[in-house]
């Protein structure tokens, strides 16, 4: 039992650790880096695609939308909604 138990903790130690990624909503653009072992990182910094572009050269690295930008909706023309003709 007592084996068992090491093994376990032992399994438990070796076991790389999951980092979290997260992705900052007050920029547009992220670098996605791959790093040695293929792993990657997203670093959500970047106001600008060339901003991006900029950093990333002579990285292994591109420039990726942020999915969590907040998009400008458009703008409703401030006219009702016309229901369709009757049958």
């Amino acid at each position: 039992m007592l084996r068992g138990l090491i093994l376990s903790i032992a399994a438990i130690l070796l076991i790389a650790s999951a980092t979290a990624q997260t992705f900052d909503p007050s920029h547009p653009v992220c670098l996605q880096k791959w790093e040695w072992g293929g792993s990657t990182h997203f670093q959500c910094a970047y106001s600008s695609w060339d901003q991006c572009r900029a950093a990333a050269a002579g990285l292994a690295a591109m420039c990726v939308e942020n999915p969590y930008w907040p998009r400008a909706q458009p703008r409703s023309s401030g006219g009702r909604l016309r229901s369709p003709a009757p049958y």
